[in-house]
């Protein structure tokens, strides 16, 4: 009984040994081959997105295709040589040339054979007859003539730097000289009025804006003595600054005058101080209606009055009123006046 057992058992290893060797022994078709063998060019990031081609026929492999450089070439050879299967590799890969060696193997103009020449017979330094007047004068023109200079081709101007911007801060004093007449008993809040700068703006001393520049200012606010229980009200703000044909929003104060009940006088309020400084203003400051201020000044004895006829609010031209700027200015700066560079009309005219 042992004895038939042990037959049997190895009567079933004799089988799948047999097997297992059938198995093993069966090589891959040449479609197994081709699959297998571009599966590992594609893995190659190198190799990847290439138009290679692969061709099996009874274990002879045969490669096709451009690729990078030789080491590509080297490498694709490999992995189809390491598959199983594959009896003999035939690498026809082509290595593409580069842009600087395509431009070298470009093949050079022939060169045109030149005509021998003609040996010149030689003669004796000691026999050599002297040369002639006319010989001597056109030997210098035989001479090569030396090629011209190259032209020399100005350079293109650098670009002008970029101009320098400087910053007048917040808190600033703004002093204007009103061009226009403002009177609370015809003005009407929005409407839009003109002065002058009537001093310098400078930062850390040194003129940003010089004076007589155009300012602008709107009003804000604005009451009749006659509508309001005889109270006049007005309120001004300044909206933009031109300098250099360029204009610039400010952000300032409000300049706010009340006038008094009927019957008292508030034009001491505008003080001594203001009337002189639009006098001398007027005279020196230069900016539109200088001349108007300088008449004001001398004939009127004030030129600068807030008065409050009626109960009314009037600030006539020439009038100087501060503000405060409300937030930082940003410019470029500039030395010259508003009116430099413009004719001016000759007196004795």
């Amino acid at each position: 009984m042992k004895a038939k057992v042990s037959a049997y058992v190895t009567a079933v290893v004799l089988l799948t040994t047999l097997t297992v060797a059938v198995g093993c022994s069966r090589a891959p078709n040449d479609a197994q081959l081709t699959s297998a063998i571009q599966t590992k060019l594609n893995s190659d990031s190198g190799l990847q997105g290439k138009q290679l081609a692969v061709q099996a026929a009874n274990g002879t492999v045969m490669l096709s295709g451009t690729v990078d450089n030789e080491n590509q070439r080297e490498a694709a050879a490999r992995y189809a040589s390491s598959v199983e299967g594959v009896k003999q590799v035939i690498n026809n890969l082509q290595v593409a040339p580069s842009a600087a060696q395509a431009t070298q193997e470009q093949p050079a103009e022939e060169e045109k054979p030149k005509p021998p020449t003609k040996p010149h017979a030689s003669r004796p330094r000691a026999r050599a007859l002297p040369t002639s007047s006319s010989e001597s004068t056109a030997a210098p023109l035989t001479a090569a003539a030396p090629a011209p200079a190259a032209m020399a081709i100005p350079s293109t101007p650098p670009p002008p730097a970029a101009p320098q911007k400087v910053t007048i801060p917040s808190g600033t004093t703004l002093a204007v000289r009103l061009v226009d007449t403002i009177d609370s008993e015809t003005a009407q809040p929005g409407q839009t009025f003109h002065a002058t700068l009537d001093s310098p703006l400078a930062v850390e001393g040194d003129v940003a804006i010089p004076a007589g520049y155009e300012v602008e200012g709107h009003v804000v606010d604005v009451k009749s003595a006659g509508k309001f229980a005889g109270q006049s009200l007005l309120a001004l703000q300044l909206d933009r600054i031109s300098v250099g044909g360029k204009y610039y929003n400010i952000q300032t104060d409000q300049y706010r005058r009340q006038g008094t009940s009927r019957g008292k006088n508030t034009a001491e309020k505008v003080g001594a101080g203001a009337a002189i400084g639009a006098i001398i203003g007027g005279i020196a400051g230069g900016g539109k209606g200088a001349a108007i201020g300088a008449a004001a000044g001398g004939g009127l004895g004030g030129g600068v009055q807030a008065a409050t006829h009626g109960q009314q609010i009037k600030l006539p031209s020439e009038t100087v009123l501060n503000f405060t700027l409300q937030g930082s200015l940003t410019v470029i700066p500039t030395t010259k006046g508003p009116n430099e560079g413009r004719p001016t009309l000759s007196t004795n005219q």
